[in-house]
């Protein structure tokens, strides 16, 4: 007998990153264990032009995370590369702020990891900083599941209210970050020099970016954040 629908968890709809020379998608597994580990169903959005079959994902999960991945393309808020800038992919960039928008049109929760948390950023009117300077180190020489600096979070913030804490330490592997923050949208977190952590949209159900890779921490932190993500998308 078929189980009923009440037994099915939550869809999370996750982006990947695409290898435009080979057409290839991929996604590393840190992402799916932390959803399924969330008590979320984890599936892979292949990225698309097709804004029907974009509605459609919507319809069918729940929430979306925007994972992390390569550079931005600065023609979407009228910039030039400049140099510094990484390879872009014109596909990735139009599927992923057309899927945030409609997300957020739709009040759907949406979780933005490093590249994610930027695209948030800029789908809603923001800018990016192409290529960071140096004196910090936001690309980190260390495995992933070492935290090599400190934040601080805005204890207003429900980022902190999740979490419990006003400070804590992250891993870090970016080079870009938010310059100029979209209209709507509150900064939550900040590293030690000034560079944009995490974000907000206060008036969303869920609409959270954080610059650094918490489904790779194995911490009480990290697995709060996507508890309270996957019960947003669950309507909790």
């Amino acid at each position: 007998m078929r189980r009923g629908l009440s037994f099915l968890k939550v869809l999370i709809g996750i982006t990947g990153s695409r290898d435009d020379d080979t057409g290839s998608v991929f996604l590393k597994d840190y992402y799916l264990n932390a959803i399924g580990a969330a008590g979320g169903m984890p599936v892979i959005l292949p990225p698309t032009r097709d804004d029907e079959l974009i509605e459609s994902y919507l319809t069918l999960c729940g929430g979306v995370l925007l994972s992390g991945g390569g550079d931005i393309d600065p023609a979407w808020w009228g910039g030039e590369p400049l140099k510094g800038l990484g390879r872009v992919s014109l596909l990735r960039d139009y599927f992923e702020i057309r899927l945030t928008r409609l997300a957020l049109r739709q009040n759907i929760p949406v979780l933005g990891i490093c590249r994610g948390c930027q695209v948030m950023n800029v789908a809603v009117g923001g800018s990016l900083i192409q290529d960071l300077p140096g004196g910090f180190e936001h690309n980190q020489n260390a495995p992933r599941d070492v935290p090599i600096h400190g934040i601080l979070i805005d204890n207003g913030s429900r980022l902190a209210s999740i979490i419990g804490k006003d400070r804590i330490r992250v891993n870090s592997f970016h080079h870009q970050a938010v310059k100029q923050l979209a209209d709507g949208l509150k900064i939550t977190a900040c590293a030690s020099d000034g560079t944009v952590e995490a974000l907000e949209d206060p008036g969303q159900a869920f609409f959270i970016g954080v610059q650094w890779h918490p489904e790779c921490l194995n911490d009480e932190a990290s697995g709060q954040l996507f508890k309270s993500f996957v019960s947003a998308a669950k309507g909790i």
